[in-house]
């Protein structure tokens, strides 16, 4: 149950709880004819509450007077999709970030602004379930706007459903680079043909995701393990040798060293890679 405090607008309304912990409570309608001290309670579907105390939250709180409530709807309808099609709870936060970014991107749009997606490549590539999710936002843009917004956009929406999707604290755009450059240097320091579709590629680029993670957030495996990292480098000398390779150019790039641990779980998957290419040829 919630006493209102403020209604924002007609899908938006500030409120607080028994505890009197404030909540943003959005919701198709949620605020229309409603005022200050009337009481709300959690019954709608398509209801969200959303506790104030989250940083993110506030700082966008006051942006829901400038976009209009349409956005907020749209939102909701995308997000609900990205929930069910990731199986995951997305971060609150999700409904300000994106919902700020489909205003403006309408925004530039009617102004003929194009803004250039430099890591379009990476993330359709590397986050195709995101980009899924994207398009789909896209197509309903286009549809309700009656406008034609450039795929690039997609990958746009997929940023924000990465940033929600249980990489808050981090860097996506970076993350997506660095997923990019391991990809790139596997390529062509080794001149692998990588088939997309094929099991190990997609075994790879799972194991580089999580590794380019840990990276960024200083949770690199480490076990010392030599023995394990001695016999890998000794069967796959030439996937040992790409891994250090990576090692290399990445520290160079952020004076950082991977430990060897996780040279000996990048080599084993170089190893699928170039296994699957030597007999495919």
């Amino acid at each position: 149950m919630f006493k209102i405090k403020k209604v924002l607008n007609s899908s938006v309304v500030l409120a607080e709880n028994e505890h009197e912990k404030e909540h943003i409570l959005l919701g198709k309608g949620i605020g229309y004819g409603q005022k200050s001290g009337n009481i709300i309670k959690e019954h709608q579907a398509d209801q969200m509450f959303i506790p104030i105390e989250n940083t993110k939250v506030k700082e966008f709180l006051g942006l829901l007077d400038a976009i209009p409530p349409l956005f907020i709807d749209l939102t909701q309808q995308i997000v609900n999709h990205a929930e069910k099609k990731l199986n995951t709870k997305l971060n609150s936060s999700i409904y300000f970030t994106l919902m700020d970014h489909l205003n403006f991107a309408v925004e530039r749009y009617n102004k003929g602004i194009n803004i250039t997606n430099r890591v379009y490549w990476e993330i359709k590539n590397y986050y195709p379930e995101e980009f899924d999710i994207g398009e789909y936002a896209l197509k309903i843009m286009n549809d309700k706007f009656d406008i034609e917004l450039p795929i690039e956009e997609a990958a746009n929406i997929a940023f924000h459903l990465i940033n929600a999707h249980g990489m808050e604290s981090k860097d996506s755009m970076k993350t997506a680079k660095m997923i990019g450059i391991i990809v790139n240097l596997v390529r062509y320091i080794l001149n692998i043909n990588i088939d997309k579709e094929n099991i190990h590629y997609i075994r790879f680029i799972t194991h580089v995701k999580f590794f380019v993670e840990r990276y960024f957030a200083d949770q690199m495996l480490e076990n010392d393990d030599n023995i394990l990292f001695e016999q890998i480098a000794n069967l796959y000398p030439e996937a040992m040798n790409g891994a250090f390779k990576i090692k290399e150019y990445i520290y160079q790039l952020y004076e950082k060293n991977i430990p060897n641990d996780e040279l000996t779980y990048l080599a084993v998957h170089i190893h699928r890679l170039l296994s699957y290419d030597q007999l495919s040829e």
